[in-house]
């Protein structure tokens, strides 16, 4: 047949020029030679019609065509004819290897006298690979074994043999089994893989996303995830479906700015087909890499609200979570969160609602009817719950200034668990839970004792971290709390030099409330020394403004007399009778709990101190101020604060 086949080609030629008929023959040939000898190999009648077929096929074309003859024809048509891979049928020992229940049975098979085609050695290790994944003591003991080594040699020198989707299971299984790093079958295995990337599909690109990136990482491997990352960038288009999408951005996501974004924009794409279980990954995946993607969120948002979806306890959990730690207000999910998990709130543990309650506090979202479910909770559980549960959700009340119905009950729980341990927490912690204690008014003297006493604050003096900083400014409030709540507490204090107040930051800026309450104050003041703004407090606390008042109602000068709030206390004379100190407090829309009038703990505990320092407090909040329009009402504003606040100290 070939004989054959070459005359009629050499016939369909004799009317080009001879150098042009002398390549086509030899490239013909020697195509023709290797289809022969590959599907002679076969021994089957099938193998000898598609050689006949083939040609038949191309001699007709170059009879028909003679441009066929040069090299850009023929690669179409080798590539054409080699689309019809022949694949080895199911045979015994692929059952065996399935069946294999120890990895001697599988080992076994090697000397067993088995016909084993390239495959089937990948598949060997890919089988031990499972057995052993949770026997790391067993891994050891098979990278020793004569026939493992044996078997290794055989996939290395058939690796380039090996079909697409079982290479890409292969090389996960190599990580599995620990094999060195400088293993030349790993990195063998390592190199087809690269080779390949261009070549394989899709689903096997995410499977290796999935399965080996973290152990790329771990060996070294930055040049095959570097053009893995590179592969899945470029071919992100390819993505139909939720779980393709949320396996990459979980796994190689954060590894590559480019892909996330990428990623993003497919979401918004599919998010329309997202259940509630893609949204729920899709979410905390942009949260443990902390991507406030907001298109992405008002897009899950809206899904979230709109659809009938049931969600379970794990996905409430999981979405507040998320919503807390990327800090996005939806009021309507909110809502929802919140009505949904009410019922399931007697199946939660005690972790678990520490959780929920300390994510809705990263919201500012105080649910009354849940947040008492937590309280109730808690009070019957008071034997299981652990201190650190119980010092998350003592945390999370203080930031919302919440105070259970069953006040007295929970808090007796909060001191009898506390109790001993509380010396035996992280300081910064123990320092956050007293500091919760004052802002809910529920400190104890023994506890401000064991805190502000030197040989426990003196490891946050001059702290120059972020977290030190933030530490030692709550020991200055409970210092405070000590001085202003406690008249029967006799010591130790912060020393006085620890309370001078520190420089603030020169690119702090000035809030437009406080430019505008300072341009107008300054108009009523009627001159500059009867008034001071910005005024730092030894106590932690920074007053907007600052006034003193006779009895009648009119504007001392400030400087002349004795101001004990300052850290050091200045001046000498003392206060007029009938004088009176005003703070002006600014209360920005931060300061609130998310859609509500109601400050959050922290001011709450400012205007508190401010209050038993002897001021007269005249409270500016934001929604109140940007309802004024002209400088006229601005002034009359103020007017009437201090009217109101020189009212209610006479009515008491």
């Amino acid at each position: 047949m070939t004989a054959a086949a070459l005359e009629l080609f050499a016939r369909s030629v004799t009317s080009l020029p001879p150098a042009i008929m002398a390549a086509c023959l030899v490239k013909r040939c020697t195509y023709l030679l290797r289809e022969a000898t590959r599907l002679a190999s076969a021994g089957s009648p099938v193998g000898q019609l598609r050689l006949a077929r083939v040609a038949h096929r191309t001699l007709t074309s170059s009879a028909t065509s003679p441009s066929s003859c040069f090299p850009g024809s023929l690669s179409q048509h080798v590539e054409r004819e080699q689309a019809f891979t022949h694949y080895p049928e199911r045979q015994e020992v692929d059952e065996l290897i399935e069946k294999a229940t120890r990895p001697e049975e599988v080992l076994e098979l090697l000397g067993g006298g088995h016909c084993l085609h390239q495959n089937h050695g990948a598949l060997m290790l890919i089988q031990l690979a499972r057995l052993l994944a949770e026997k790391p003591e067993g891994k050891a003991s098979l990278i020793q074994d004569a026939r493992f080594q044996q078997l290794l040699h055989l996939v290395n020198n058939q690796i380039t043999a090996v079909w697409h989707g079982t290479l890409v299971k292969l090389l996960r299984s190599l990580y599995v089994l620990a094999l060195p790093a400088a293993s030349r079958e790993l990195r063998s295995v390592e190199q087809e893989v690269r080779w390949r990337l261009r070549r394989l599909r899709y689903k096997h690109l995410v499977f290796l996303a999935e399965s080996s990136t973290a152990y790329m990482q771990e060996r070294g491997s930055q040049e095959l995830l570097a053009e893995l990352l590179v592969h899945l960038e470029r071919r992100w288009a390819e993505i139909e479906d939720g779980r393709t999408l949320v396996a990459i951005m979980t796994k190689t996501g954060h590894l590559s700015e480019s892909l996330m974004n990428r990623l993003e924009d497919k979401c918004l794409e599919l998010v329309e087909q997202f259940g509630p279980e893609e949204l729920r990954k899709v979410l905390v995946a942009l949260a443990a890499h902390n991507r406030r993607s907001v298109p992405l969120l008002r897009a899950i948002s809206y899904h979230l609200v709109q659809k009938p979806f049931s969600l379970t306890k794990g996905v409430l959990l999981d979405l507040a979570y998320a919503y807390g730690r990327l800090g996005f207000h939806q009021t309507q999910v909110f809502q929802r969160l919140a009505a949904d998990l009410l019922p399931h709130t007697p199946s939660l543990s005690s972790g678990e609602v520490a959780r929920c309650t300390k994510s809705f506090a990263f919201l500012k979202w105080l649910n009354l009817p849940l947040f008492e479910a937590f309280a109730q909770h808690t009070l019957s559980r008071a034997q299981s719950i652990s201190v650190p549960h119980l010092c998350n959700m003592l945390l999370a009340f203080a930031r919302l200034n919440f105070r259970p119905e069953q006040e007295d009950q929970f808090f007796s729980l909060v001191h009898e668990k506390l109790g001993a341990q509380l010396a035996g927490l992280d300081p910064s912690l123990q320092v956050d839970v007293l500091w919760a204690l004052c802002v809910l008014q529920q400190a104890r003297g023994a506890q401000l004792q064991a805190v502000l006493h030197p040989a426990f604050h003196t490891q946050f003096l001059g702290a120059r971290s972020p977290k030190g900083q933030s530490t030692f400014q709550k020991l200055v409030h409970i210092n405070a709390t000590a001085q202003l709540e406690h008249p029967e507490y006799t010591g130790p204090l912060l020393p006085a030099t620890a309370l001078v107040p520190r420089p603030s930051a020169p690119d702090r800026k000035v809030t437009p409330l406080q430019k505008e309450l300072q341009e107008t104050l300054k108009g009523l003041l009627g001159g500059a020394d009867r008034g001071c703004f910005l005024v730092p407090t030894q106590y932690g606390w920074v007053l907007d403004a600052e006034v003193l008042l006779d009895p009648d109602g009119q504007f001392l000068p400030l400087r002349d007399f004795v101001a004990p709030h300052l850290a050091p206390p200045s001046g000498g004379q003392p206060l007029p009778p009938g004088a009176k100190r005003l703070a002006f407090l600014c209360w920005e829309f931060p300061n609130f709990n998310s859609r509500s009038k109601d400050l959050l703990g922290r001011f709450v505990l400012a205007r508190r101190h401010v209050r038993a320092a002897g001021f007269l407090v005249a409270d500016v909040p934001y929604y109140e101020w940007l309802e004024l329009k002209s400088e006229w009402q601005k002034g009359a504003y103020l007017k009437d604060k201090i009217r109101k606040a020189v009212a209610e100290e006479l009515a008491k």
